[in-house]
């Protein structure tokens, strides 16, 4: 999810690669692949024998190869008490030392505090997942009869991604300045706008016939609880989720630029030196992407979800009903996926996130007895592709047991007295990558710098 998208006509350059970079947004940057460093002990992602990790050394890593100011994690669930860190610093100004407590913009995380909701209200039998959202936006949704709520949260319904459309490009060096140092990032949107820019393009598909990430979704899904409650969406996840979960680093400002507590600052490379662009007006993305949290509160959050705290067992189950994405190890749940790490390891539910100089991952078991929060500030136009192996890392440290990848028949075969002692499992890279959540914009001719990700 992005507030900021580019269109290049074919520019090239260092210039070009800011402008692709500037739209960061909706899916993580980074792959996952552990060459070493996977926790001893236990099976195939069994935490209870498995000692306490440390992640030190991969969020030092993430910010010293992957192109990032600050990186903050926390893993529950493995060993018998959560660990946390954080590496980098919080303020390139003043070298202040990223705290690992810190704030920050959690981007299409959000989606997951959103479906919640809905799903708690469908519970409740104030709607149903397959009602038309004709009957409860009337005239707001082309077509809006045959799409159902069902198909807004697992992204089957079609629907135009509205910061595809071209009033959301940056174009020129201009445009890049004014979004560094100018009014851009401080518009102010109301969801009623959002929608309608939507509204204005063709569907990609027919309801149900294909597979789109797109934040209209979610922003109809706001609007959808608002109609139901009578109370905005912000309202509703506090208190559902966040007052009962006492999450309480966990807000969702609408059109507030502020984070009221300790956070990283985010920054884009300009020729002239870094620009900071912590402070935007993330009204521009809604229900798709509006939030901020912790790690801490993030990993509570996924631990009362999954753990059945928040949904009934119908509704959990209806959480958990994927469809087929565009990448073939990803379901897309209702605002969750399932991703297949490959063999030795759980599959990791959850969601990810960005926006311009801000990434979020957040994944965990089926059970929520284990969790892996990360926030990180990508330098944006600067190249991070050193950070895919030490978040390969901490995923496996949280979700793969010590042999993931290795498949069967270590050691020697016969077993006698003087037969050498079978070898350790060796950790080998997990085969799978994460994918991205949103779609690729179309950027002809552009080296990106590094596996950047935007939607």
């Amino acid at each position: 999810m992005t507030s900021v998208r580019v269109r290049t006509d074919r520019r090239r350059g260092r210039l070009g690669a800011r402008f692709a970079a500037v739209a960061l947004a909706g899916a993580t940057v980074l792959a996952l692949a552990p060459t070493a460093a996977v926790a001893a002990g236990g099976e195939g992602g069994s935490a209870e024998r498995r000692p306490r990790v440390d992640g030190q050394q991969e969020l030092r890593d993430l910010v010293e190869r992957g192109g990032t100011t600050a990186a903050l994690a926390e893993i529950r669930g493995v060993g018998r008490s959560p660990w946390r860190g954080a590496a980098g610093v919080s303020d390139l100004a003043t070298g202040r030392p990223a705290e690992a407590d810190g704030r920050f913009r959690i981007g299409s995380v959000t989606k997951v505090f959103v479906s919640t909701v809905l799903l708690q209200l469908v519970g409740e039998g104030r709607l149903r997942l397959d009602d038309p959202v004709e009957r409860h936006l009337p005239g707001v949704v082309p077509n809006g009869a045959a799409i159902t709520v069902r198909q807004l949260l697992n992204h089957t319904s079609g629907l135009f991604n509205y910061t595809e459309d071209t009033s959301f490009l940056v174009t020129n060096e201009a445009e890049l300045e004014d979004y560094a140092h100018g009014t851009w990032r401080y518009r102010d949107y109301r969801p009623e706008q959002l929608a309608a820019v939507s509204a204005e393009h063709p569907p990609y598909f027919a309801p149900g016939q294909g597979w789109h990430y797109s934040n209209t979704n979610y922003v109809l899904a706001g609007m959808i609880v608002r109609k139901v409650t009578g109370r905005a969406w912000q309202q509703e996840v506090e208190r559902r989720i966040v007052r009962p979960l006492h999450l309480e680093d966990t807000v969702f400002p609408g059109s507030g630029t502020g984070f009221g507590g300790p956070h990283a600052h985010a920054y884009l490379d300009l020729p002239a030196g870094p620009a900071d662009i912590t402070r935007l007006n993330p009204s521009v993305v809604d229900a798709a992407g509006n939030g901020i949290s912790t790690t801490t509160d993030l990993d509570r959050f996924h631990a009362a979800l999954f753990g059945g705290k928040l949904l009934r067992p119908a509704e959990m189950s209806a959480l958990t009903d994927t469809v087929a994405s565009t990448d073939p190890d990803m379901g897309y749940g209702l605002g969750v996926f399932r991703l297949d790490l490959g063999p030795g390891c759980e599959a990791a539910w959850g969601h990810d996130g960005s926006l311009a100089g801000w990434g979020t991952l957040l994944l965990g078991s089926r059970d929520g007895k284990r969790q892996f929060a990360l926030s990180y500030n990508p330098f944006v136009g600067r190249d991070g592709s050193g950070g895919a192996e030490p978040v390969g890392s901490l995923v496996a440290k949280t979700l793969c047991g010590p042999g993931a990848g290795t498949g069967a028949g270590t050691g020697t075969a016969g077993g006698g007295a003087d037969a050498p002692a079978a070898a350790a499992p060796v950790p080998q890279p997990v085969p799978r990558a994460i994918p991205r959540t949103g779609p690729d914009l179309p950027l002809p001719g552009l080296p990106l710098p590094g596996p950047v990700t935007r939607s």
